[in-house]
């Protein structure tokens, strides 16, 4: 799968995603410090699904109804960022037929996942 993914994401997210055979473009690696807009487009333009830990994506897709390829929002708070590694590469490898064209939440013990306009 090919994800872009937002400097919210723990560097270690990404390296075991990599490790599990995804492509993964990483913010902090190419353009540190863009904006959330920039984020999205360039998630866009390499039909990627973007990973943030960042909310402010959820308002972007659902009240300016811009367009994606699909988001997963992790809401992993108080974990260590191995440990959040863990639980996203499950749950990304549980539901990956699930999260292309969706707003996917994964938080403690669960995942959520709506679709979203293709």
């Amino acid at each position: 799968m090919n994800f872009s993914a937002d400097e919210s994401v723990d560097r270690q997210i990404v390296e075991r995603l990599r490790q599990d055979g995804h492509l993964v473009q990483y913010v902090a690696e190419m353009q540190p410090g863009i904006p959330d807009d920039t984020v999205l487009a360039s998630a866009n333009r390499e039909a990627a699904l973007l990973l943030t830990a960042d909310k402010d994506f959820g308002e972007m897709i659902f009240r300016q109804r811009l367009h994606t390829h699909g988001i997963v929002l992790i809401r992993l708070a108080g974990l260590s960022p191995s440990h959040k590694a863990e639980i996203v590469a499950s749950a990304i490898n549980q539901h990956i037929t699930e999260l292309p064209h969706a707003f996917a939440v994964i938080a403690p013990g669960v995942v959520r996942i709506r679709r979203i306009g293709e």
